[in-house]
């Protein structure tokens, strides 16, 4: 199989026959064989119903359907794990992503042997203030933070080698920084094409304010499990050794000042007296804590086995 477009949803209900159709038109037309994995994620509109049957009018159509509202990381993570096709490529459910660019992005993984190919929406139809400011500084700090040269890590248009979805794991908020994961996982090869955004013809954005904070937190615990997930002991331990050797020269400056004031036969302020003596102390404590932390962390490292179990409720194409 060619390609697999995944797309994960949630209330899109008016926008399914028309974002199904025109996919399968480009497909026809560049003769691809193909696959649409529908992933509803929890939507209350009548979005199943849809997806049944426009999995019933074309058998490339597939759907998944989740018990409750998840997250996109979710949907991607489930579609990732259903997609067969040498390709994949993900999109979002609103219109705002043309199937147009299937072809062109399939070639620059197929053709020209990238990993991963990133949608850059270089001109948008979405409020500047709300989403198109805050999107530029995500996007210049994560490109900062990470070293990956891209203008548009939240993108929902993707396209991917079928190795690079296979062997990366989606969860969380963390579908903005799926290109980090690759490169973490060994995947270099990252690409970047302009793409068109169009307006949303359908409902309403599903993303509120909350993404501000989470955009940032994502980024720094995706950066923090690039880099530590397999070796939390060099985080914790450095900064945990750093304290302790702070708290440790302080607690010996307090005893040497101590014992030279008792060999010089002079009165010396007690111990206790000496704010030096909290602070280190208090380092010594702290460095302790982050020692443990880290050596805690290095036991329970990526062991986690219910990180992503999620209750699919029905499938289309399962009884």
């Amino acid at each position: 199989m060619n390609i697999s477009v995944v797309v994960p949803l949630f209330n899109e209900v008016d926008s399914l026959p028309e974002l199904t159709t025109w996919i399968a038109k480009v497909m026809q037309v560049n003769n691809f064989t193909y696959e649409v994995i529908l992933i509803d994620d929890g939507s209350t509109d009548g979005s199943w119903e849809m997806i049944g049957q426009l999995s019933q009018q074309n058998q490339c159509i597939k759907g998944i359907k989740f018990r409750r509202n998840y997250g996109k990381s979710a949907g991607l993570y489930c579609g990732f794990a259903e997609a067969e096709g040498d390709v994949v490529i993900t999109m979002d459910a609103d219109l705002q992503d043309s199937p147009e660019e299937i072809p062109a992005l399939y070639r620059m993984i197929t053709e020209n042997k990238f990993d991963l190919v990133s949608g850059w929406k270089k001109k948008r139809y979405d409020p500047f203030f709300s989403k198109n400011l805050p999107s530029k500084f995500y996007n210049w700090t994560a490109r900062r933070m990470t070293g990956i040269k891209i203008h548009d890590f939240n993108c929902g248009l993707k396209a991917y080698r079928k190795q690079v979805i296979k062997s990366i794991e989606v969860y969380g908020d963390m579908h903005r920084y799926i290109p980090v994961l690759a490169k973490w996982a060994g995947f270099k090869r990252i690409g970047e094409k302009v793409v068109q955004h169009q307006e949303r013809k359908f409902g309403t954005t599903k993303f509120g304010m909350e993404r501000f904070i989470r955009g940032p937190l994502d980024l720094l615990s995706v950066i923090f499990i690039s880099k530590f997930s397999k070796r939390p002991m060099h985080f914790f331990g450095v900064f945990g050794t750093l304290m302790f050797i702070i708290g440790l020269a302080a607690a010996v400056f307090v005893g040497t000042q101590k014992l030279m004031h008792t060999l010089n036969n002079e009165l010396a302020p007690r111990i206790t007296e000496s704010p030096y003596f909290y602070l280190s102390l208090v380092a010594m404590i702290i460095g302790t804590q982050l020692f443990l932390a880290g050596f805690l962390a290095e036991l329970n490292a990526r062991n986690s086995t219910e990180r992503n179990a999620y209750l699919i409720d029905e499938r289309t194409d399962r009884e």
